[in-house]
């Protein structure tokens, strides 16, 4: 019996060893033996420090590549992956500490590397079985309790295995990665298409303007989430030249706005491969690496996807909740089994949170979180369908529309805009494209949105933030 994910990942990169893996910002090149040998030791020490296969091994700590070698240490000795956020608080890790009662807690990567030189390397990896855990994922807390997602290695291998063929990685690609490693887009998305094609990275500790537009020169695919890219349109040293290498872009972890689509086109002559995902399966749907990638769609079921819109059976461009179904998707959260049995419907679909449609051709539309959904006097009010209005009016950057309290509505719809504008002119503008329940009552102007770690609005805060508005008038 193998290692399922571990061994896909190191037969896949292990036959040019003296390519680069990871080229780094200070010049040095990183080879795929020198990451080999780095994976060796590591899990040398930790069989050391006495984890065993099940045991949940922690890491909080800057991106690294050390990193990178714990992590597929952690497999090879079949042990449960835990990234957490290097931005978490103490009181925060303490929590997820005591959730999953880690055998080790790295927050050194490169102390535990050298730690490891008094190990012995370990070359042999740990049989694991598809239905083996692999790793835990907490899930972003936008609203209320993290959850620790549960991947095994056949969840992580189908959705690597399908996202490497979908988006067409060669070893000749080489890929930008300026992403965290805390999360499923930088750790299992980014890191594992590339290892699987045993390209190399330009590895970069965060998106920096400069940094990224030097990497582009190098780079065939870049990966990044909507900021990334606003950034990168916004700077003027970021031309139709600087891109002319890279075959691809693509964006997730957040809803990547239209206008961003369409000026990025404008600029570069391509179009982001926007996609969807999530921690609990991954990535689930994607636009098509040949073919027409569509404004404000995130594309097709990645194939083995089952997806159905919950209460919608029959009705074509009706919209509901997401529900999906298949190898990538999660088996339970970690120590949770009633919010578990919630999540899941009898016949065994997960429930998303997530509202949208599907078009007659299949392509797949986010409308929002299931959560997020505003009742204003009765009426349902999904706040995408505003927020595509607001976004292309002028000075505006982005928004985000939200439901208040309101004496006679039950909520109020507000929305909260970084931007510039006169706030009765932009609402008359919404009547004249909307209902007039769906227009804001109130529109509220900022310098930014607070944001989760991987750039998700936070509409919880803004909710906590304005919770008065209402009454103010």
């Amino acid at each position: 019996m193998s290692n399922l994910l571990h061994d896909l990942l190191v037969t896949a990169f292990s036959g040019d060893q003296a390519k680069p893996c990871f080229v780094m910002q200070d010049g040095g090149d990183v080879t795929y033996a020198e990451l080999l040998r780095g994976v060796a030791s590591a899990a040398g020490q930790l069989v050391a420090e006495g984890v065993m296969p099940g045991d949940r091994v922690a890491l909080q700590a800057e991106k690294s590549v050390e990193g990178v070698m714990l992590y597929l240490a952690a497999l090879r000795v079949g042990a449960v992956f835990l990234p957490l956020n290097s931005a978490y608080t103490s009181a925060e890790v303490a929590y997820f500490l005591n959730d999953a009662e880690p055998r080790v807690f790295v927050t050194d990567p490169k102390a535990f590397l050298a730690r490891s030189m008094h190990a012995a390397s370990l070359t042999v990896a740990v049989p694991r079985g598809p239905n083996d855990l692999a790793s835990i994922i907490y899930t972003s807390g936008t609203t209320g309790r993290s959850k620790g997602a549960m991947l095994s290695h056949g969840n992580l291998a189908a959705n690597a295995v399908a996202l490497h063929r979908a988006w067409g990685f060669t070893p000749d690609d080489v890929l930008l990665h300026a992403l965290p490693v805390f999360h499923v887009h930088g750790l299992f998305v980014a890191l594992h298409c590339a290892l699987l094609s045993g390209c190399t990275m330009v590895w970069l500790p965060k998106f920096v303007d400069a940094d990224v537009l030097a990497g582009l020169k190098r780079a065939t695919v870049m990966m990044g989430v909507p900021t990334f890219y606003t950034r990168l349109l916004a700077n003027g040293g970021f031309t139709r030249e600087t891109a002319r290498n890279v075959r691809l872009f693509i964006s997730g972890s957040a809803p990547l706005l239209p206008t961003t689509f369409a000026e990025f086109e404008q600029r570069t002559g391509q179009r982001i491969l926007e996609r969807y995902g999530m921690s609990e399966a991954v990535i689930i749907t994607s636009n098509p690496l040949e073919g027409e990638r569509l404004a404000g769609s995130v594309g097709y079921p990645l194939p083995g996807v089952e997806l159905r819109i919950s209460g919608c059976e029959g009705k074509p461009e009706a919209t509901g909740v997401i529900e999906i179904k298949g190898p990538s998707v999660f088996s339970a959260y970690w120590r949770m089994p009633e919010k578990t049995a919630e999540e899941f419907t009898r016949d065994g679909f997960f429930i998303t949170g997530d509202v949208g449609r599907q078009d007659g051709d299949g392509r797949v539309w986010i409308s929002g979180r299931a959560k997020d959904l505003i009742i204003s006097g009765g009426y349902n009010v999904y706040p995408k369908e505003i927020e595509l209005v607001l976004d292309e009016m002028p000075g505006v950057v982005e928004s985000a529309v939200i439901g208040l309290p309101h004496r006679d509505l039950g909520e109020g719809v507000a929305a909260v805009v970084i931007g510039s504008g006169d706030g009765e002119t932009m609402i008359a503008a919404c009547k004249e494209r909307l209902a007039g329940f769906k227009a804001p009552k109130r529109i509220v102007f900022v310098d930014e949105l607070p944001r989760n770690a991987m750039g998700k609005v936070q509409k919880n805060v803004l909710r906590e933030l304005y919770a008065g508005l209402f009454e103010a008038r």
